[in-house]
């Protein structure tokens, strides 16, 4: 467990609030809350003034809670994530520990902890960290329900799901419930099933932690609330392509390949022995919880890298279990290091892009990568690069603590470098533009952007129109271009604040 500990401090806790806090979602999510604290009104969530619908209730409790400890500030509003992919990380230790035995319990754990983008999502101030440590402990419950038919942790699956359900809303009893029935149904219990979904006491629990915010919520905001949480935000999600987020059936391939660095080489060994797995019950209800995952979102029609994260918790166990099954473990390093040489190729790669590419918000942007990607850049990410290469050639390291090495870099390359590169790139400006308005008492107009982030720094509304003469506008220097010569105010990696003429 100390070893667990050391992996989540440096993956989810360091420089935690090093970077400014990500637009649209990070953005969105604080300045909902921060709007919150303003108004003490503690059951509806809004943004720039308008109600917010997106999502329930309990991330913005949550991170409420922790300004209110801490203060307004990226370290605050992201710990509620950190905590929770904490807990999420002891659960696959703690309830898969007598399933799969210490070493490989902790394994599973470690890979959790250290791959990208659980990484990144257990950093950011939004609701998938609390979702998914949620998602786990419900799971995990009823997986060990069958097993042993306690009540106890019948009632921690159905107390979980009602928080899930505060926290994102429907997906956080769809899988569960489409889980449990197919390998219900695969192990011909579909009894047992109907009892466990039924169970009175279970169905009161879940509705008295989940049911009262709902009525009080439409209580408050009537059918604009069904119609823009369940309606606009979950079954127009999966039935259309929202806010212009589609892609094919093949959307999560590459999405798993690059989120489960640098163990995607382990996804292999799963698909070569899967006859071998599959021979356990345990295993056939994990790989039915990802493959069900996988599925469900790739025929969504509105489709997010972070889904995926919902089904990646299975997928570390069976990578996990599926470890000594390898027969070259030496080459899963093969990944790793071609990510390391790509970042290392980038200041080239900008080269060629910005020589090819006409929007000037997009050259910008690049511009700005290529002066943070100096000498300095090359050497941090060039000693990544031996470091991972001479960690193979350790002779007392096994292959798990080759990968968890391996990992263990890549977290510390993203947290004390990577992350804050991008946040200076891309929200800097935002953040530091905003600070001017605050500043001076600027009313602002933004437009031909949206970037809620700006709200939570100035700590103001903002008005979303064309801008009229005399008015003061955030924008991109691509909005700048149909302006009439107005009066730069501030202008930084593409981001302007400017002030139209009279």
């Amino acid at each position: 467990m100390a070893a667990l500990a050391i992996l989540i401090f440096a993956s989810f806790f360091l420089y935690l609030g090093s970077a400014p806090l990500f637009d649209v979602d990070e953005g969105a999510f604080s300045e909902a809350t921060r709007e919150m604290m303003v108004s003490t009104n503690y059951l509806t969530t809004k943004l720039n003034g308008t109600p917010r619908f997106d999502k329930p209730i309990l991330i913005y409790w949550l991170q409420l809670a922790s300004v209110k400890l801490f203060g307004i500030n990226e370290f605050a509003f992201r710990l509620p994530s950190a905590l929770a992919g904490t807990v999420w990380a002891t659960s696959i230790f703690l309830f898969m520990r007598r399933e799969i035995g210490n070493h490989k319990a902790f394994f599973a754990a470690a890979m959790m902890v250290l791959s990208l983008q659980v990484l990144v999502i257990a950093r950011a101030a939004i609701a998938d960290g609390v979702l998914n440590c949620f998602l786990a402990i419900t799971m995990f419950s009823l997986l060990l329900h069958y097993k042993t038919g306690s009540k106890p942790l019948l009632y921690l699956a159905f107390a979980c799901a009602g928080f899930g359900m505060l926290t994102k809303g429907p997906i956080a009893v769809i899988i569960p419930v489409a889980v449990t029935f197919l390998f219900s149904l695969q192990e011909k219990s579909l009894k047992t099933w109907f009892r466990m979904l039924f169970n009175p006491t279970g169905v009161m629990l879940f509705l008295a932690i989940a049911l009262p915010w709902y009525l009080f919520e439409f209580r408050d905001q009537g059918m604009a609330f069904v119609e823009g949480f369940f309606f606009t935000h979950n079954i127009n999600r999966f039935n259309s392509s929202f806010e212009g987020h589609s892609g094919s059936l093949f959307y999560y391939i590459p999405v798993i390949i690059l989120g489960l660095t640098p163990f995607t080489g382990l996804i292999f060994t799963v698909l070569f022995n899967l006859k071998n797995l599959l021979s356990d019950s345990v295993n056939r209800f994990l790989l039915i919880w990802f493959g069900f995952v996988f599925l469900f979102f790739s025929f969504s029609g509105t489709k997010l890298p972070h889904y995926m994260i919902y089904g990646y918790t299975p997928l570390f166990i069976l990578m996990a279990r599926a470890l000594p099954l390898s027969l070259h473990p030496r080459l899963f390093t093969l990944w790793p290091l071609l990510q390391l040489a790509t970042f290392a190729s980038l200041p080239l790669l900008l080269q060629v892009a910005l020589q090819k590419i006409d929007d000037s918000y997009i050259r910008a942007l690049l511009e700005g990568v290529a002066g943070l990607t100096d000498q300095n850049y090359l050497l941090i990410i060039g000693a990544a690069i031996i470091g991972v290469f001479f960690i193979q050639f350790l002779p007392r390291l096994s292959a798990e603590w080759k990968l968890i090495a391996t990992g263990f870099i890549f977290a510390l390359l993203v947290n004390i470098y990577l992350m804050p590169i991008a946040g200076k790139l891309m929200q800097e400006p935002v953040k530091e533009a905003a600070l001017i308005a605050k500043d001076k008492g600027y009313k602002i107009v933004m437009w031909k952007t949206w970037k809620p982030s700006f709200l939570l720094y100035s700590e103001s509304f903002v008005e979303k129109r064309t801008p009229r003469p005399g008015e003061i506008v955030l924008t991109t220097v691509k909005g700048l271009e149909l302006l009439d010569n107005p009066a730069l105010l501030y202008h930084k990696n593409g981001i302007v604040l400017a002030k139209l003429r009279q």
